[in-house]
């Protein structure tokens, strides 16, 4: 059975001037209510300000009993692994064990590499110090000593606590090119896109399991997700001027720029439910939804969606 996760609006709520956070946690138990399986959040520091990712999802874990709860997506090459670990640790317990670590590399723009020169990163090393810090975060989350040689250096350290879930939470990376979807196979445990098309989902998660069986790994071990945006109006003219308002506001290019790398869907229930079930006939098992404002609408709509696709 496929599960359906929801992405709560901390991007927008900032555009909007709306910082404070006890609408963002009402949608989180609306949305709880609703039988959605997971609660998501986005992560920045200044390219696109939002609300802190991590320390948004432990209010949401207080407020929620049932959701797993991720990041869509987090940098972890932004951030100190070790303080990383501990952080993740900490929020898992306050889940126990509902976290799902969503990471990316992060897209080559302008406002991006500003970030991490002012988060005193190398944006061109980004990838190494993701692959290694998060290395690094599974070591120091078996709770063992850990003795470290590499970008980061340390001897016999022990981390307490270690996360609820024994390992700590699963790693969900995403990835819009082959080396992407080899190294999700290779290191990870899950592959989280938000690019390919529907007829490209399927050929594009084999080599993601090939790229495990590579490294000799199962990939049915593997979770393959999808992240996907929405406009759902039985006006399909209006669905495509607010989706294309959505994204032109939210990434300030023209709509039409984004939709080619991040797939979205503009038009009624039954062309929405048509979507998103095709992309679990072709093999995705979690897709996670962000809707284009309209959010109380929006989470009542996928959730008769859900209903009658029989999820």
């Amino acid at each position: 059975m496929p599960k359906v996760g929801y992405l709560l609006p901390t991007r927008e709520r900032v555009m909007e001037g709306r910082y404070e956070t006890a609408s963002l946690l009402a949608l989180a138990e609306r949305a709880e209510g609703l039988g959605f399986d997971s609660l998501w959040v986005g992560d920045s520091l200044l390219a696109r300000p939002r609300h802190d990712a991590l320390t948004l999802l432990a209010a949401v874990a207080a407020r929620t009993r049932k959701p797993e709860l991720g990041t869509a997506v987090l940098l972890p090459a932004l951030r100190n692994p070790v303080l990383l670990a501990h952080q993740v640790a900490t929020l898992d317990r306050i889940a126990e064990g509902r976290i799902i670590l969503g990471i990316g590399i992060a897209s080559d723009w302008p406002n991006i590499r500003a970030e991490f020169e002012a988060a005193g990163v190398t944006f061109e090393k980004r990838i190494g110090r993701l692959i290694e810090g998060m290395a690094l975060c599974r070591a120091l989350w078996t709770g063992k000593p850990v003795t470290w040689d590499g970008r980061w250096k340390m001897k016999d350290a022990v981390l307490g606590p270690t996360p609820h879930r024994p390992g700590g939470p699963p790693l969900w990376i995403a990835g819009a090119v082959t080396a992407a979807r080899t190294r999700a196979g290779k290191h990870f445990d899950g592959w989280f896109p938000n690019s390919p098309a529907i007829a490209e989902f399927a050929p594009q998660w084999a080599e993601v399991q090939a790229g495990a069986r590579a490294a000799g790994r199962d990939p049915a071990g593997l979770t393959a997700a999808m992240y996907l945006t929405l406009a759902i109006d039985d006006d399909e003219r209006r669905a495509d001027d607010k989706l294309n308002a959505y994204l032109e506001h939210y990434y300030n290019m023209p709509a039409n720029e984004t939709r080619k790398r991040q797939m979205s869907y503009a038009g009624s229930a039954a062309g929405a439910a048509a979507w998103m079930k095709a992309y679990v006939d072709a093999g995705a098992s979690h897709l996670v939804l962000r809707f284009a404002g309209d959010h109380e609408r929006h989470l009542e709509a996928a959730a008769k969606i859900r209903r009658d696709l029989g999820w």
